[in-house]
């Protein structure tokens, strides 16, 4: 299965919005979650927010009130939008079907990682 397609990423200034979003097609809801994740220069990539097949979220604590994640299943989007984005935020966002670890965080099913969106916040 070919990684996901990411798009909506931009330049923004620190206390705007952005939506991002990807198509999530081929796969199935029941068996993935549908998780977005950042990765910031000279950082790990982290989890930033899932959702699983009955519309559950879960978020990074830096994101909690700020972010929403969506899904669409008649399109087959997902979108993640980020309200209130601080210079922290500045990153490359990732879309890719996930799975839940023990300890609630959510992992990358894949192998690869698609192309990602460019997310750049300014003061």
């Amino acid at each position: 299965q070919l990684p996901l397609e990411e798009s909506g990423g931009g330049s923004v200034q620190s206390g705007g919005s952005l939506r991002l979003s990807c198509v999530a097609s081929g796969y199935t809801w029941s068996t993935f979650c549908m998780g977005w994740f950042r990765q910031a220069p000279g950082k790990e990539r982290e989890g930033v927010a899932s959702i699983d097949g009955r519309s559950r979220t879960s978020y990074l604590d830096s994101v909690k009130g700020r972010f929403t994640i969506s899904q669409d299943n008649a399109k087959n989007t997902v979108s993640l939008q980020m309200n209130n984005v601080k210079s922290e935020d500045t990153a490359t966002y990732y879309c890719a079907p996930c799975y839940y670890t023990e300890d609630g965080q959510w992992k990358n099913a894949l192998d690869d990682w698609g192309q990602g969106t460019l997310v750049t916040v300014s003061s």
